[in-house]
């Protein structure tokens, strides 16, 4: 797939080696592959993917995901009665679970009793934390369902009741820091073409007319660009229908909300053609303030750039990732409670931010591509540039995420000192399954002949689908 460059402003950059993730996994991806998210978050990663990915159900679990479904570059809170979270997850800073007296006492992470029933592989990490783990006094955090179950990992302090016991470990989120950097300029490049201050062009239009917001594709695109600049919500800030239409069968859908304070209240349900939920992201670039509610499952993967940004989440469920390169507060908003987050994966194509480089970049190269260090399973972050956005200010309710180092222009050819996903295990861990997703991963030891063809033959591909 050759080397993307995502630009931040006209001289920061950062490099993400698409070639180089499919060899991490040990395996290729066909050429008509999506292009991954940073670090390579997005797809179902392991050897147990589901073919096809069900709606939200309670049925057995039967198939696994070994990549990152949450990912939160500050703190998470748990407040209200907010009831569990599927998947993988990752928060750089503290997670806090204080909900309201008469709550239910639990709060899953990992496996959800309703949801997709995909949850990471047994004995690998459920919740990784980089900061303190509190868990108040007569409240539980549970990994486990039945036969299922995983590991909760924290780097410092450690209040309450956790099951399974929890394990302590300094560097607990260190394979997972470069994430946060990496998401701000994803999330900016997305909704900016160049990643200058022009917004990126759209493909199609929408309406708000108060009783729902109308998405409406051109009917061809690939790609279906759309930007809203208004909450989404009725006049009175109530509910309201989200709705698209003309976007073709496997078609990628971005949806950019701009705008620094941004709401949605919906109830929405299903789209209109099967496959769109892994196909739809949701990219908020500038606020740093994000609502979102309403007794719907929303649909689609959602990604917040500002690092000082707060989402507070009381929506009835998420299907779809959740990257944050700030703060995330899940709790219900008086509502009666069981608010989730489901584990689902994204597999569009997302735009490529700059021009393919030089197989042979020239020494005053602005952006050096870094090199990798191998890893069992998935590819390892790309250092960032600086951060564009400051760290917030702490307070009680909107706690400043635990600082990840600020990060310069790199030097020629770093090496990053850990990856995602880590190769060995932790200790009372167990090395998450490696493979592919859908069957489309041909798994092997690859030689390096075979590797250069390879990227080489994915790359050719994807100049002739633009110029096609």
């Amino acid at each position: 797939m050759g080397t993307r460059e995502r630009r931040i402003g006209k001289k920061h950059r950062v490099a993400v080696t698409a070639a180089t993730a499919a060899a991490m996994v040990g395996a290729f991806a066909p050429t008509a592959a999506a292009d991954p998210l940073p670090g390579g978050l997005g797809p179902c990663l392991g050897n147990n993917c589901p073919p096809t990915w069900p709606d939200s159900n309670s049925g057995p679990v039967t198939y696994h995901d070994s990549n990152i479904n949450i990912f939160v570059g500050g703190d998470y809170l748990v407040r209200e009665a907010a009831a569990e979270a599927e998947g993988k997850i990752a928060t750089l800073g503290r997670f806090d679970m204080t909900k309201r007296d008469g709550a239910s006492e639990i709060y899953n992470v990992g496996v959800a009793g309703v949801g997709s029933r995909v949850p990471p592989p047994n004995g690998s990490d459920y919740l990784t934390v980089g900061g303190d783990l509190t868990v108040q006094s007569g409240k539980r955090l549970l990994a486990e369902e039945g036969d299922n179950h995983g590991v909760v990992r924290y780097a410092q302090g450690l209040t309450g009741t956790v099951i399974p016991a929890p394990v302590h470990d300094a560097d607990a989120t260190d394979p997972y820091t470069a994430l946060r950097d990496q998401l701000t300029a994803a999330s900016h490049c997305y909704a900016y073409d160049d990643n200058e201050d022009h917004r990126r062009p759209t493909t199609g239009t929408t309406r708000n007319s108060g009783s729902e917001t109308v998405f409406t594709g051109d009917g061809t695109s690939a790609l279906q660009v759309f930007a809203v600049d208004a909450d989404m919500a009725t006049a009175a800030g109530g509910q309201q229908g989200i709705v698209f239409n003309g976007v073709p069968d496997g078609a990628t859908v971005l949806v950019n909300v701009y705008g620094s304070t941004r709401n949605i209240s919906t109830y929405m349900g299903s789209l209109p053609q099967s496959g769109l939920r892994e196909h739809l992201m949701w990219n908020f670039p500038d606020a740093t303030a994000i609502g979102l509610k309403g007794t719907g499952q929303f649909q689609g993967s959602v990604l917040i750039g500002q690092q000082s940004s707060m989402a507070t989440l009381a929506m009835s469920g998420t299907n779809g990732r959740f990257y944050s390169a700030g703060s995330l507060t899940h709790t219900s908003e008086g509502e009666s409670g069981g608010q989730e987050l489901h584990a689902y994966p994204f597999d569009g194509d997302l735009p490529d931010c700059g021009e393919e480089p030089s197989p042979s970049p020239s020494p005053t190269d602005e952006s050096p591509t870094p090199t990798p260090s191998p890893t069992d399973e998935s590819p390892s972050p790309s250092p960032t540039g600086e951060s564009p956005s400051p760290t917030p200010s702490p307070s009680d309710e909107s706690p400043a995420p635990s600082p990840s180092p600020s990060v310069s222009t790199p030097a020629p050819h770093p090496t990053p000192t850990h990856s995602w996903p880590p190769g060995p295990p932790h200790p009372g861990g167990q090395l998450p399954d490696t493979g592919s997703r859908g069957g489309e991963w041909v798994i092997g030891g690859i030689a390096a002949a075979l590797l250069v063809a390879g990227s080489a033959a994915t790359l050719m591909a994807r100049r002739a689908r633009r110029r096609g």
